[in-house]
C-alpha cells in the first residue's frame, strides 16, 4: 500500500478526492482504489479496457501524473458532474433576454462544478441608449454584478464555490471602470478579472499615442494610450486585479485560429478558449522524473517523461468521451475539437534537485528544454493517436499547419501531422496545482518557485483541539533524508527572495513550447516601486508571456502567507498566520452598551428588530451579542437560532467580521429585494448588512468590507492576536494562511482554492 510523504497529502486525499458515499463512509479504502476508479472509468471507452486500465493506472501509480482535481475527484463516481474544470461560455448578446439566458448556462455549469470565464465587452457601454425603451444602458459592470451574486448562490460540486473569469477589451468604452471596479472590497468577489491588451494598444502605449475607447463603430471617448496603460498598473499595484492577457498574441498563436476567435479565458488564465470551449487538465509530476537527485549526474529522464507524456495524452483523450457536460454546445465543442491542456508541476523541485538555482539563466534553459521534451511527445501522441481514432473533425492539414505555435515546431512533427492528422486541437497548458501538488506530496505547484521550504500548520482535531504539524517541501524533504542536517545549498531560492523579473524570465521560457497559456503568479515586495512593478508586464508582453498576473501585498487582498529565514532554519510560517481563539468565553457583564435598527423586508408586513449590543474593552467597542425579534412568529424559530448562534461567536472574540460576511452572501431562491438601491439577496443578508453597519458606525470594523480595525493593545489581552498584517482567512478552514498561487487565493493548510 502506498504511503503518504506528508500528513497533509494523506487529508487532502481524504478531503478532496476520496469517493465517499452519501454518508461520508470510504468507497476508497486506499489511495490505489482511487487510482483504480480512475484508470477504469477512463479506460472504459477503450476496445482493450483491461490493457488499458493497466497502463493507466501505471501513469497515476507514485503520482506520475496528476490529472486535475475534477478527474481526480469524479471520474468512476457515476456522479452528475463534469470532469472538466472550467468553460468559457457563449457569447454575450447585446440584449437583456440574451444576457440573462447566458446567465442561466453559467448557473447549470456551475452547478456541475465548472468554473467559467465570460468577455463582457459585448454589452453596450453605460449611458449608451436602448432602443425601444427610451432608455440608457446600465452597462457591463451592471450584469457582472448579477453574476457575482449568482455566484455566490452555486455551490460548486466538492466543497469549493464557484470561479469566473470576466474579461474586457482595452478599448471598450467603459474600461477604466472595469479596471477600478475591485477597487471596492466587497464589490465582485466571486471573479478574477483581466484586461484584453491588444497589440494596436501596446504599440500606442509604447509611442504615447491617443487611444479610442468606442463600441459598435462608435468612438465614445479618446484617450490617452500611456495613461490608461498606467491605470491598470496602479490598480494591480494597489489591489492585484486586474490581470492583463495578450490577446492578440493568444489568437495569432492559436493552432485553431482559422476555425475560432478567442475572447476570454478560464477562471484562472492558463486556458485561452473559444465560446463554449472546455477546460480540460493535468499535470505531469517532473519531481517524480529525476535521476539521482543532488548528484553530480542529476538529470530528469526524459525517456520515462516521453513514455508518461503519451499515456497521459491518451488519458486525457479518453476524459472527452468519458465525461459528461453541463451544456450539449460544450459536448460539441469538445467533440469538435479535442483540445487538452497538459502541463506541469514540481517543475521548481526537478530544477532544485538537478543543482539549478530557479529563475537563473540556466534554470531558464532547462525548462525550455523539459518544455520542448513534452510538446514534442505530446504532439507525436495524439498523431498516433489520430492513426487509431480520427483526427478532430475539424482539423485542416494546411491552416492548421500556419498558426505562430506550429510555424516553431520540428519539421518531423509538421510532417506527421500533415501526413496523419492530429487527434487533438491543442495539447498543453500550465494550470494551477496548489491542491494536487500537496496531495502528491507537497511538490511545488505548476511551475512556481517554492513556496516555502517549510511552515508550521495548525490542525484542528475531532475533539476541537489543534496540534501544530510540519508541512515541508518535497524536495527539500528529500535533501533532508539524504544529507542529514547539512546546510541547503544557495540555488534553494523561494518565492519570497525571488526577483519579479527572475519570475518572468520562468514564465516566458515555459510558454514557448505551451500551445495554450500558464496560470502563474508573479510575487513582489510590497515596497517594489510604482517604475518597476510596471517593467515586470512590460517585459512580459516584449519576451512572449500571453499574460501576466502580479501579487503584491495590499489592503483588500491581505498579505501572503509571511515566512522567515534564518541561516540555522528553514522558513517557517509566521506566528501571526496562527489563529487564536480565547479558551473560554467572555462573562457577560451587568450592562452593555448597544443600539437597535429596524429592518423592513418585502414579504413581512412586520418588522425586524436587530439589537447588537457590544462590550468594551481598553476604550474599544467589539460586538458581544444579537437579538432579533418580530412579531411575525414564521420567523420565530430560525431569529432564535440565529440570535443564540451570533452571539456564541461573538463571546469568543477574534476577527469576527466573518459572520457578516458570511449572512450576506446567503441568497433567497425566491429572490430579494432591492433596498436603497442595492440589490439585498435575503432577508439574512439583511441582517448581516445592518450588523456591518453596527460595527462599521463602533469603529470595529474599518470600512464595509475592509476588515478588522487595529486595535493593538485590546487584541493582546484579548484575543492574543500578533501583530502584523494577516490578510483574510481562509474560508474553508479559517486559518490565516492563504497565499496567492497561479493567480488564485490558495490556502497553505487545508489545500482550499477556488481555482484548483
Amino acid at each position: 500500500m502506498t504511503r503518504f510523504t506528508a500528513p497533509i497529502a494523506e487529508q487532502i486525499w481524504d478531503m478532496k478526492y476520496r469517493f465517499k458515499d452519501a454518508d461520508g463512509k470510504p468507497i476508497d479504502q486506499t489511495v490505489e482504489d482511487t487510482w483504480r476508479r480512475i484508470a477504469r472509468d477512463l479506460a472504459s471507452v477503450e476496445k482493450d479496457s483491461k490493457k488499458w486500465e493497466d497502463k493507466f493506472y501505471s501513469a497515476l501509480e507514485d503520482f506520475k501524473y496528476l490529472p486535475a482535481g475534477r478527474i481526480t475527484a469524479g471520474a468512476g463516481t457515476a456522479r452528475k458532474v463534469t470532469l472538466f474544470n472550467c468553460f468559457v461560455m457563449g457569447t454575450i448578446p447585446d440584449s437583456m433576454g440574451g444576457i440573462f439566458d447566458m446567465l442561466k448556462e453559467a448557473a447549470l455549469t456551475m452547478q456541475q462544478g465548472g468554473g467559467i470565464g465570460y468577455d463582457f465587452s459585448t454589452i453596450r457601454p453605460k449611458g449608451a441608449l436602448v432602443k425601444g425603451v427610451a432608455a440608457d444602458a446600465s452597462g457591463p459592470l451592471s450584469f457582472m454584478d448579477v453574476w457575482d451574486a449568482m455566484c455566490r448562490t452555486i455551490m460548486s460540486a466538492g466543497s469549493r464555490r464557484g470561479a469566473m473569469m470576466a474579461t474586457m477589451r482595452c478599448d471598450h468604452p467603459d474600461i477604466e471602470d472595469f479596471i477600478t471596479a475591485k477597487s471596492d472590497a466587497a464589490r465582485l468577489r466571486m471573479f478574477n478579472v483581466s484586461v484584453l491588451i491588444s497589440d494596436p494598444f501596446m504599440e500606442a502605449v509604447k509611442a504615447d499615442k491617443s487611444w479610442e475607447l468606442k463600441f459598435d463603430g462608435v468612438v465614445y471617448k479618446t484617450v490617452n494610450a500611456r495613461d490608461l496603460w498606467n491605470k491598470i498598473m496602479k490598480s494591480t499595484y494597489d489591489y492585484a486585479e486586474p490581470g492583463v492577457i495578450f490577446i492578440d498574441r493568444i489568437n495569432n498563436a492559436n493552432n485553431l485560429g482559422y476555425c475560432e476567435d478567442i475572447a476570454a479565458t478560464n477562471p484562472c488564465g492558463e486556458q485561452p478558449l473559444p465560446p463554449y470551449g472546455a477546460c480540460l487538465l493535468g499535470s505531469i509530476n517532473m519531481a517524480r522524473l529525476v535521476e539521482n537527485p543532488f548528484d553530480a549526474d542529476a538529470r530528469l529522464d526524459v525517456e520515462k517523461l516521453n513514455d508518461l507524456v503519451a499515456i497521459a495524452v491518451r488519458m486525457m483523450d479518453n476524459v472527452v468521451d468519458a465525461s459528461k457536460f453541463p451544456l450539449e454546445a460544450q459536448a460539441q465543442e469538445a467533440q469538435a475539437k479535442r483540445r487538452i491542456g497538459l502541463g506541469v508541476t514540481g517543475l521548481a523541485d526537478a530544477l532544485l534537485m538537478t543543482g539549478l538555482r530557479y529563475g537563473s539563466d540556466e534554470a531558464a534553459a532547462k525548462t525550455e528544454e523539459w518544455m520542448k521534451a513534452i510538446a514534442r511527445a505530446s504532439y507525436l501522441a495524439s498523431v498516433d493517436l489520430a492513426k487509431e481514432k480520427g483526427a478532430f473533425p475539424l482539423f485542416d492539414a494546411e491552416a492548421y499547419l500556419k498558426s505562430d505555435n506550429m510555424m516553431q515546431m520540428d519539421d518531423d512533427v509538421r510532417d506527421a501531422i500533415r501526413e496523419n492528422g492530429i487527434r487533438n486541437a491543442l495539447l498543453t497548458s500550465i494550470a494551477p496545482t496548489g491542491t494536487i501538488s500537496l496531495y502528491a506530496g507537497n511538490v511545488s505547484s505548476g511551475i512556481e518557485p517554492v513556496f516555502a521550504y517549510a511552515y508550521k500548520r495548525k490542525v484542528l482535531q475531532k475533539d476541537g483541539t489543534r496540534t501544530e504539524e510540519e508541512v515541508v517541501d518535497y524536495a527539500v524533504k528529500m535533501w533532508r533524508d539524504k544529507m542529514g542536517d547539512a546546510e541547503l545549498p544557495d540555488y534553494f531560492v523561494n518565492a519570497q527572495t525571488l526577483a519579479p523579473l527572475d519570475h518572468v524570465k520562468m514564465q516566458s521560457a515555459a510558454q514557448k513550447w505551451i500551445d495554450s497559456s500558464i496560470s502563474k503568479t508573479i510575487n513582489c515586495p510590497e515596497d517594489i516601486s510604482f517604475d518597476d512593478f510596471k517593467d515586470v508586464y512590460m517585459e512580459a508582453y516584449e519576451t512572449g508571456c500571453k499574460g501576466c498576473t502580479t501579487y503584491r501585498p495590499n489592503d483588500v487582498t491581505g498579505s501572503v502567507l509571511s515566512v522567515s529565514e534564518t541561516s540555522e532554519e528553514t522558513p517557517e510560517a509566521d506566528k501571526g498566520a496562527d489563529v487564536i481563539y480565547m479558551s473560554e468565553p467572555l462573562d457577560r457583564p451587568q450592562q452593555l452598551e448597544g443600539n437597535t435598527y429596524k429592518l423592513k423586508w418585502h414579504d413581512s408586513e412586520h418588522a425586524i428588530y436587530i439589537t447588537v449590543n457590544d462590550v468594551v474593552l481598553n476604550g474599544h467597542r467589539r460586538p458581544f451579542e444579537v437579538f432579533i425579534n418580530s412579531k411575525n412568529m414564521e420567523h420565530y424559530a430560525w431569529t432564535v437560532a440565529l440570535t443564540r448562534m451570533i452571539s456564541a461567536v461573538f463571546r469568543r472574540g477574534g476577527d469576527v467580521s466573518f459572520v457578516v460576511e458570511e449572512l450576506k452572501a446567503v441568497f433567497d431562491p425566491r429572490g430579494g429585494a432591492w433596498q436603497q438601491g442595492k440589490y439585498i439577496p435575503s432577508i439574512l443578508a439583511a441582517i448581516g448588512g445592518v450588523i456591518e453597519q453596527h460595527m462599521v458606525a463602533t469603529g470595529f470594523l474599518a470600512g464595509e468590507g475592509m476588515g478588522l480595525k487595529e486595535d493593538p493593545e485590546a487584541s493582546k489581552q484579548v484575543v492574543n492576536l500578533d501583530t502584523g498584517n494577516r490578510g483574510k482567512a481562509c474560508p474553508s478552514c479559517g486559518q490565516y494562511t492563504l497565499n496567492m498561487v497561479e493567480g488564485c487565493m490558495t490556502c497553505a493548510s487545508c489545500g482550499h482554492s477556488k481555482c484548483g
